[in-house]
């Protein structure tokens, strides 16, 4: 296990890292505070921001509707909220273009904008919020609400009491993955994005700018950015889900 860790994980993580202090601690400083890199970072992370909120909610709308209500063609929507994980983000990207960029049958010009970004990040990682929520809301006992209703408790009530602090730590779990994948994503962007510096250019596409200029030492500090922001995100995540987790195994 820790062999194929190392050499799966480890050690292109190590590599990265070397790379990214070729030129000392003073060359990765200044490649990782260049404007145009923290710019790429800035939009990166913000949009990244807004897109996981989103997905907190709508994410959770759909899981909601999914695991509590029956219609027709539920099973085909169903499978089409995976398809994200299987779909080649390079063909999203496409496919937003052709549906939000020049020439929009939809009348709605997004190409080279910043809500352009967030649609694009929004369609890759909408799956992540929804897959995290809908296991609890299927293993949540129903029972419980039903007694707050004959009770006379609201729906708004019965909501934000009972059925919240149940689905909390999934919901934040899935906005966690949701956000550590938007910031290092590249397809679904490529095209749609415009690849503006400090106005559209997310990191993944300055990093590649840098490999094409030949400086590689500037695109592994970014890059290492990107893991640390990364990183901080899932150790948070997991911090948060083992408090969660002895709360309930203290709770009576």
């Amino acid at each position: 296990m820790t062999l194929w860790l190392s050499v799966i994980v480890l050690l292109p993580l190590a590599a990265l890292t070397v790379a990214s202090f070729e030129g000392g601690l003073g060359g990765f400083w200044d490649a990782a505070t260049a404007p145009v890199a923290l710019a790429s970072l800035r939009v990166t992370v913000t949009v990244s921001a807004i897109v996981a909120a989103v997905n907190a909610v709508l994410g959770t709308l759909v899981a909601w509707v999914l695991v509590r209500d029956r219609f027709a063609g539920q099973a085909v929507v169903n499978a089409l909220i995976d398809l994200p994980f299987a779909l080649p983000t390079i063909v999203a990207s496409i496919v937003l273009l052709s549906l939000y960029g020049p020439g929009s049958p939809l009348g709605v010009q997004l190409n080279a904008t910043t809500w352009g970004l967030v649609v694009a990040l929004a369609f890759v990682t909408l799956p992540f919020v929804v897959r995290s929520v809908q296991p609890v809301l299927i293993e949540a006992d129903r029972e419980v609400e039903e007694a707050a209703a004959s009770l006379g408790a609201t729906n708004w009530t019965t909501f934000r009491r009972i059925v919240l602090p149940t689905l909390t730590p999934a919901v934040l779990s899935g906005t966690g993955l949701a956000f550590a994948r938007a910031i290092g994503e590249y397809g679904s962007v490529v095209l749609i994005g415009g690849n503006i510096p400090r106005e559209t250019q997310v990191a993944s596409q300055y990093i590649q700018q840098q490999i094409e200029m030949d400086r590689p030492a500037n695109a592994a500090a970014v890059s290492v950015v990107l893991l640390l922001i990364a990183f901080a995100t899932l150790l948070v995540l997991r911090v948060l889900s083992t408090r969660s987790q002895r709360r309930e195994e203290r709770a009576p």
